[in-house]
């Protein structure tokens, strides 16, 4: 087969490859190449799914503030650049009873940060949320900044701004291997070879299976989603219900507003096992799930039809502290991103631009726990990523 040669090749055009291509492409001095397995676009990917959730009140604690705050600001610049609406700010409202640490995390982060935000009683959530059923001793937070993202939106924007720039695409195309050579990093796929200067690893899931470290390192959590369809689809558009984090218990639903007219997005995961590889996750829910995951649904949410419209089984590698891998290789060559462990999408944007910074050589603002280095230090006290459903 042929071989082609590139400064940058890009493996994976998903969540933050295609932010990498978009800020890759900026440089008009590289030749930026991206590859993909699968097509533009497509529904096998961890940002399948119509819609995610955008918060800057994180549960997670202050480590991704910063990170997200940024991503605001590019989701912005995309839009501005792809002509594209991405993201709609409707905010996230997170309820659950008073003193729940998660709850309590957040509202830490929103005064640690100063994130505009409310903090509702159990009597204002029933008044301005009907469409919640709200329980004695709930307590709401609003965060003005979050909302809602078009992840598939988001990936064809990026892709398409990165095209214009000059990046060139390939889709339906599988890498089969990557070796490093004395003058770059050989890249062999079902299409052909190429020689880069430097590669950017960011094939999700799909990475274990090239990278012996990160295969040690990461494991799949399978990620569900399920819309159902209430009585009254006008309560549930944008302007008036807000994405959304709910905690009863163990019960723990996400979710997004109707932006399909009649559904909306309402998710809590049952107790699947972690995997190794893609081939193992299902590809759907049982039918005893769907009836549980609705009749919770059903518990929490007023006026709604407990059946689900629709449902999608998705998956995501994840660490097993939930930090990302953000690395650049010791001879610089190979950049890493992976590890997303499924609340990354709304940070992806700052993933990509780090992309394009590591392969200039800097990793000036990446948090050094980050590095794979540092990932495998943790590894050999932690274990390997256990999982748990939500």
């Amino acid at each position: 087969m042929d071989q082609h040669r590139a400064d940058v090749v890009v493996i994976g055009a998903g969540t933050v490859g295609a932010m990498a291509l978009w800020q890759l492409s900026k440089n008009s001095k590289l030749r930026v190449v991206g590859i993909e397995q699968y097509g533009r676009v497509h529904s096998h990917g961890s940002y399948a799914g119509e819609s995610r959730v955008f918060r800057t009140a994180v549960h997670e604690g202050g480590t991704y503030v910063r990170m997200i705050q940024r991503s605001r600001d590019l989701w912005r610049q995309l839009e501005k650049e792809s002509k594209q609406q991405i993201y709609q700010e409707v905010g996230c409202l997170s309820i659950a009873p008073e003193g729940f640490p998660d709850l309590e995390t957040a509202l830490g982060t929103v005064r640690d940060f100063e994130i505009p935000h409310r903090v509702l009683t159990t009597e204002e959530l029933r008044k301005e949320y009907p469409q919640h059923r709200i329980f004695d001793g709930d307590i709401g937070l609003l965060d003005e900044h979050g909302g809602g993202l078009r992840p598939e939106v988001a990936i064809m924007s990026a892709l398409d701004v990165a095209e214009k720039n000059g990046a060139e695409l390939h889709f339906n195309t599988r890498v089969i291997g990557v070796e490093r050579q004395q003058n770059g990093v050989l890249v062999r796929t079902t299409a052909g070879t190429w020689l880069a200067n430097q590669v950017v690893v960011a094939s999700g899931s799909w990475s274990t299976r090239l990278f012996p470290q990160l295969n040690e390192l990461l494991r799949l959590q399978v990620l569900g989603l399920t819309w159902f369809m209430p009585r009254h689809p006008k309560q549930f558009v944008p302007r008036k219900f807000p994405a959304f984090l709910r905690d009863i218990g163990e019960v723990h639903f996400f979710g997004a507003p109707s932006f399909d007219g009649y559904s909306f997005k309402a998710c809590t995961n049952p107790e699947w096992p972690v995997f190794r590889d893609v081939s193992e996750v299902p590809t759907h829910h049982t039918r005893d799930e769907l009836i549980k995951i609705g009749q919770r649904a059903a518990e929490i949410f007023t006026d709604i039809n407990p059946e689900p419209v629709r449902e999608s089984v998705h998956h995501c590698a994840y660490t097993p502290d939930r930090l990302p891998v953000v690395d650049l290789s010791d001879d610089g060559r190979i950049v890493t991103i992976a590890g997303l462990s499924g609340h990354g999408f709304k940070f992806s944007p700052q993933l990509g631009e780090w992309a394009a910074q590591l392969v200039s050589g800097s990793t000036d603002g990446v948090d050094p726990r980050f590095a794979l280095a540092s990932h495998m230090q943790r590894l050999s006290v932690l274990g390997p990523y256990a999982g748990g459903g939500h």
